[in-house]
């Protein structure tokens, strides 16, 4: 069991910054690998990126040198560093993490925060 608690969204113009952060608690030990999604009202769910444990990092297109994902492992926080933020980027914003068994992140999140508000006005 994983609980994941989601911090830091808001409100802010085009081109500002925000940082979200993700409390991981429980048995963080199974965890291979998280990721942050995010979904807009009539969107898909968009994986916008992900940090497996060994560091390696994943990203959307869509945020691709805007955003940045990191983890620290002492203390089990996620992070997305939002910066360069557009309209585009409104939506929901949730943490996942995969809570595996096995060796490896095999991308199949069993565990899901609440979600934070993020909301971007140009």
């Amino acid at each position: 069991q994983v609980q994941l608690v989601e911090s830091g969204g808001g409100s802010v113009l085009t081109g500002g910054s925000l940082r979200l952060s993700c409390a991981a608690s429980g048995y963080t030990y199974t965890m291979r690998c998280m990721a942050w999604f995010r979904q807009a009202p009539g969107k898909e769910r968009e994986r916008v990126a992900f940090i497996v444990n060994d560091g390696g990092t994943n990203y959307a297109g869509s945020v691709k040198g805007r955003f940045t994902i990191s983890k620290d492992n002492a203390k089990n926080i996620l992070y997305l560093q939002m910066n360069s933020l557009k309209p585009e980027d409104t939506a929901m914003y949730y943490c996942a993490a995969d809570g595996s068994p096995g060796p490896a992140c095999t991308l199949n999140f069993s565990y899901w925060g609440r979600g934070t508000q993020v909301t971007v006005s140009s």
